[in-house]
């Protein structure tokens, strides 16, 4: 029998051309590399491929970042086992301020830490009454997730350490009317603005000078004393008298809160040549007296019309306060004896059309994702042709609202009887406005009161200037606590145990008129909530479980069966 042998084939030497060829390519690619590492290292860049650029820094924010001074630290405590609509959230504070640390470099620090992580549930107890003295208080959220209520415990906070100087921020913001999804999607798009704003209220800067008018009868300092002590804490406040200062050049802006005697003409003029000149105001007024020392005693009063000698001023800049008090089917509620219990009279809440609640919102920074205010006995507000003023309606009354005009008779038994639908046909009413713009003098080519002295039509020293007005002033008026004479934090209402965003909007509009970094503007930020089709979820949720787990192991089978098939066949030639 004879033996053969198969001959194999022999791989040939590769050439040294070709080796010196793959070399350079190596050496090529690794230089590359070096290269483009380098470059990355200085030259800082990033792409935020969303369509509202949700992970782009405003360049206010990216200013105040990179100009710190001092370390600043943020603590959240919004971490935890959350279902997955609290994880947005969550997600959303980490990419913010991810964000903020690559501006802020190494002076800005954050952690995390989950309140109910303790070993313990005396442990956990403890830190929670540890959070509850920093007046961090809970919040039970609930949300829909497949189907079912899930309800979740958390502490919506981050507080901000600058300089030994701590400030809690809430992160769970938005309107509470809204459904819980839209509700997260507004406190996502405001992250931004609440991290922001606080860290710069920390950084020591050249505080901005507010003055608040008093000499006719304007809100004491124990009636406004929680927003008096809020804008303390990032402006120097001060009494001003206008009829025992020369002129208001001194001050950025000025608060003329609910005044109930006129102004005479020169202190006009001052108010004016102020604001003319590009001074910045908020203005609280009512066009209407209503009092409610003589309601409780007598039970009828009437509401009359104000004379502060305004109105011209006002009119000037394009506005006018209409003399009319509103009535709005979404309102607040007042105590009302009902009848005795025992030999106690018996109270109750009832609603009162009087003490209008506003849902109502432009779209503006200053209101933007606001919850609902609360104001009491308020007018509407018109518009006139003023021109170069832009003028933004800023809130409005609901659709069921009435008007009616002085004198106004005001009975608190009217909150017995159950309130007309068919009465309250007069739309959205505005009851604040914001006016922007080169403001035209009242005063120009008159001689100031009491002086000969000309005023030009329009002044060498005239800037552009913007103020608010809310037809309400009571609007910054903080209910008192009857056991120690302190005021509550502005807009808490006793009666529904429930703070509404009076300070809030006030602090926001404030924070427009005078701040000139345009940090404000980032409320306006807005991400587009696109959610899934939750019928249709339920309805094919199968199928697409099948898919997400099938079509990988399809796809890895077929990679597997071509890769087999190819190599079968560029080794079938060799062989016996």
């Amino acid at each position: 029998m004879e033996n053969t042998l198969t001959e194999w084939p022999v791989a040939a030497p590769v050439p040294a051309s070709r080796k010196r060829q793959d070399l350079l390519f190596f050496a090529a690619v690794l230089g590359g590399l070096l290269l483009f590492n380098f470059v990355a290292q200085r030259f800082f860049f990033r792409l935020d491929l969303t369509e509202e650029k949700r992970y782009t820094m405003s360049p206010a924010t990216k200013t105040l970042l990179r100009d710190l001074k001092q370390p600043v630290t943020i603590t959240v405590y919004l971490t935890g086992d959350f279902p997955p609509a609290f994880r947005r959230l969550e997600q959303g504070v980490r990419e913010t301020l991810t964000e903020f640390q690559v501006y802020g470099g190494a002076n800005l620090n954050y952690i995390f830490i989950d309140p109910s992580a303790a070993s313990t549930p005396a442990a956990r107890d403890a830190f929670y009454q540890s959070l509850l003295k920093k007046g961090l208080k809970p919040t039970n959220l609930g949300a829909t997730e497949n189907g079912k209520r899930v309800e979740k415990i958390i502490f919506p906070y981050a507080v901000v350490s600058v300089g030994g100087q701590d400030r809690n921020v809430l992160l769970l913001r938005g309107n509470q009317a809204a459904p819980a999804d839209v509700r997260l999607n507004q406190s996502i798009e405001g992250l931004e603005y609440e991290l922001a704003s606080t860290v710069r209220a920390l950084v020591p800067a050249l505080r901005k000078r507010i003055g608040v008018v008093e000499g006719h009868g304007e809100l004491t300092n124990v009636q406004a004393g929680d927003m008096l002590g809020s804008w303390q804490q990032q402006y120097d406040v001060f009494r001003v008298t206008l009829s025992k200062v020369k002129d208001l050049s001194a001050l950025d802006a000025i608060v003329i809160a609910q005044p109930k005697t006129p102004y005479s003409e020169d202190e006009k003029f001052k108010l004016d040549q102020f604001i003319t000149q590009g001074g910045r105001a908020l203005f609280f007024v009512d066009a209407l007296r209503v009092d409610l020392d003589s309601v409780s005693r007598n039970g009828v009063a009437l509401a009359t019309p104000y004379d502060l000698n305004l109105d011209d001023l006002f009119f000037k800049y394009g506005l006018r306060l209409n003399q009319n008090l509103l009535l709005d089917l979404n309102s607040g509620q007042i105590p009302l004896v009902t009848g005795m219990d025992g030999n106690k009279p018996k109270i109750e809440p009832m609603p009162w059309q009087l003490y209008p609640l506003i849902n109502k919102f432009s779209a503006h920074p200053i209101t933007r994702n606001l919850d609902a205010v609360y104001l009491k006995f308020t007018g509407s507000l018109d518009t006139v042709k003023a021109t170069g003023i832009r003028k933004t309606a800023l809130l409005t009354t609901s659709r069921y609202t009435r008007a009616l005009p002085a004198p106004v008779p005001i009975n608190f038994n009217d909150a017995r009887l159950e309130p007309n639908p068919k009465l309250y046909q007069k739309g959205f009413q505005p009851v604040g406005y914001l006016l922007e713009g080169q403001f035209p003098s009242l005063f120009a080519n008159r001689a100031r009161p009491g002086t000969l002295q000309f005023q030009p039509e329009k002044s060498a020293t005239a800037k552009p200037s913007k103020i608010v007005v809310l037809a309400d002033g009571d609007f910054i008026r903080s209910e008192i606590d009857p056991k120690t004479g302190n005021p509550y934090r502005l807009g808490f209402d006793r009666l529904a145990n429930t703070e509404f965003a009076n300070r809030e909007l006030v602090l926001n509009a404030t924070d427009y008129l005078l701040d000139d970094t345009g940090l404000i503007a980032v409320r306006g930020k807005q991400i587009t909530l696109r959610p899934l089709d939750k019928v249709k979820l339920a309805e094919e949720r199968r199928s697409w479980q099948l898919l997400n787990l099938g079509a990988p192991l399809v796809l890895l089978g077929l990679f597997g069966a071509v890769r087999a098939w190819r190599r079968k066949r560029r080794y079938a030639g060799f062989g016996a």
